[in-house]
């Protein structure tokens, strides 16, 4: 499964390219229209079933990223949209950005000491 969205990526860019857009921006495109896609087929309950028969390979990290944002807003909408959708929208997410941003600046770190 996982390499059936990565060919679904290609297929994007490969349209990107063929609209214009150079390759650096073509591949920011890209990752946008994946995000958005992954986004609106967790919004309409795709996603999971999706996941269900693709298992890990939906964890593709853009696509299960966007997921992972997605679905726990959805999941507390009902609670409004400060307390419930904005608060809980990085539940599963943020740990993940946390440990991404922490990852970076100990290589940063380790880079800048290594010359």
């Amino acid at each position: 499964m996982g390499g059936a969205i990565c060919v679904v990526g290609q297929l994007i860019l490969n349209g990107w390219t063929a609209a214009g857009l150079e390759e650096k921006t073509a591949g920011t495109a890209t990752s946008c229209t994946l995000v958005f896609l992954s986004a609106l087929l967790t919004g309409l309950n795709l996603y999971n079933k999706l996941a269900r028969f693709g298992g890990a390979g939906t964890l593709v990290p853009i696509t299960g990223f966007a997921n992972a944002v997605v679905s726990p807003a959805i999941d507390f909408r009902s609670e409004g949209f400060v307390t419930g959708m904005a608060a809980k929208m990085f539940l599963i997410a943020g740990p993940v950005i946390v440990f991404g941003t922490l990852a970076s600046v100990i290589y940063g770190v380790v880079l800048v000491l290594l010359g």
